[in-house]
């Protein structure tokens, strides 16, 4: 057992292939915070738990050839059983909002276990309901009526029933390349291949063409709602724009082709998470609201990557489209890492749900609502959200340079920290960098020191969503470690 206090990480433990300098590692922190590395079982033995007792899929997701053998955070860090540290810019998926093990929530969910771990929403418990009221109160009338759950996939789960005692119609749109859920009804919603199985889903989810303006058939550069546009080439008039007209279109024709003249539900995230945060022209979804509500349906913004700040100038992606959805799902940052999701909506939608009785055991316990609260202060109090603008807007004109620089960086993306890296075998063509060479250069930038996620239809994005208290120093550090890769993958080949 050894006791590293987090301030004075010896430089030789931090697993560097090449030398990066030095300025990139100091990290100013209390000395008074001390962790305390155990050695558990050897990895070798993990392993073969790993590959016997937990489900096969657990493998197929498993990261890295070499695994990540984590067992410790703090704030935008990750240390390895060794005690090696990795800046972490993939958060446990989105989910690692304002840091691991952050202090003022860690403190908030110490004291709630002090007083009451666990009921159910059967009972009138406070945190429940001043949480409730806190959520509520920023988000614009009339999505007033929160139910809480424990998932994403539940609260999606949920919205599709909701919306679908509300309007009385049954078929619902979403994107091609979206991701809204592995539950058996949501896998219905999600149009990723990788995500679905050969087995009956919920039936009645139509796939739409996704308004991709960097890999779909028209975009230009100054379709995105973005700090960076695509490389391609824009012709229109100041105003107009023709991409958005023509992904309209589609959606128009998907309305007269697949689905019946009335339909429940639109469902769209404001920035494609799994999808490698693509985003669409401006005024897209200002228009498909407009048509998907002349057909009975109602609309849902899937908040669980975007929300809660992360995309910068709003505190809701959807915000940024100048749009109101009738629903709002929300997890992942909601909790900084503990399971609780959320489905917020209107009165009049939230009475169709009280026509029988659901229960659910742990969504909206005391532990989960104190935890929560304690993010939202912590947003507030923290500058979180400005951080997201500030400090994403720069890694996104910062990676620009390398875009314009290397043939292989096809497009770069996104708002605030919600950031996607498309990867091509050149820019002409925009075809998708190959898995294994898309592994190659992931591999690399986890043994610098950096994590990153995965994603897009091909598997040819990078993403970055880290813990939304990094700094512009983490950025530089970053920056230096992937354009080494870069130069390291080309190198090679």
């Amino acid at each position: 057992m050894k006791e590293w206090l987090l301030a004075h990480v010896p430089f030789q433990l931090l697993n560097r292939k090449e030398p990066v300098p030095a300025k990139y590692f100091e990290i100013s922190l209390q000395d008074t915070s001390s962790y305390t590395f155990i050695q558990g079982p050897p990895k070798e033995r993990l392993m073969e738990i790993r590959r016997q007792n937990c489900n096969p899929v657990t493998m197929k997701i498993t990261y890295y050839k070499k695994p990540l053998f984590a067992h410790q955070g703090f704030m935008q860090w990750i240390w390895d059983v060794d005690g090696r540290r990795y800046l972490d810019l993939f958060a446990g998926v989105a989910t690692v909002s304002v840091g691991h093990c952050n202090p003022k929530v860690t403190a908030a969910t110490a004291e709630q276990l002090k007083t009451l771990w666990h009921t159910t929403n059967i009972y009138v418990h406070p945190t429940l309901h001043e949480y409730c009221e806190k959520l509520t109160s920023l988000l614009p009338d009339p999505l007033k009526v929160v139910y809480l759950t424990n998932s994403g996939s539940e609260a999606n789960d949920l919205a599709m029933l909701m919306a679908r005692l509300h309007t009385g119609n049954f078929d619902i749109i979403t994107f091609r390349g979206s991701y809204h859920g592995g539950t058996q009804q949501t896998m219905g919603l999600t149009s990723n291949s990788p995500y679905k199985y050969p087995a009956a889903t919920s039936s009645g989810c139509t796939n739409t063409m996704c308004p991709d303006v960097f890999r779909g058939p028209w975009g230009g550069s100054h379709c995105r709602d973005s700090p960076v546009q695509t490389i391609r080439d824009c012709s229109c008039a100041q105003g107009q724009c023709m991409a958005n007209e023509k992904y309209i279109g589609q959606l128009k024709e998907t309305f007269a082709t697949s689905v019946p003249s009335r339909i429940a539900a639109f469902f769209g995230e404001p920035i494609q998470g799994m999808g490698g945060a693509v985003q669409y022209p401006k005024n897209y979804f200002k228009e498909a609201y407009k048509l998907v509500r002349e057909r009975g349906g109602v609309c849902v913004a899937d908040e669980v990557q975007t929300g809660f700040g992360r995309t910068g100038t709003h505190f809701w992606g959807f915000q940024g489209h100048e749009v109101l959805p009738d629903i709002v799902t929300m997890a992942k940052g909601i909790g900084n890492g503990f399971p609780i999701g959320a489905v917020v909506t209107t009165p009049e939608i939230a009475a169709a749900f009280a026509k029988a009785y659901h229960f659910n055991t742990f969504g909206g316990s005391p532990l989960a609502c104190a935890v929560a609260s304690s993010v939202l202060d912590t947003i507030k109090e923290d500058g979180i959200q400005q951080n997201c603008l500030t400090v994403g807007t720069y890694l996104m004109t910062e990676m620009a340079k390398l875009r314009d620089k290397y043939e292989i960086i096809g497009d770069v993306r996104g708002k605030g920290l919600q950031i996607g890296v498309e990867m091509v075998t050149d820019k002409a063509s925009r075809d998708p960098l190959p898995p294994e060479a898309m592994g190659e250069i992931f591999e690399d930038v986890k043994d610098m020191g950096v994590l990153i996620g995965k994603g897009g239809l091909y598997g040819q994005a990078f993403r970055i969503q880290p813990p939304m208290c990094i700094t512009k120093q983490d950025v530089d550090f970053f920056l230096a470690v992937f354009n080494k890769a870069i130069q390291n993958y080309l190198n090679r080949h």
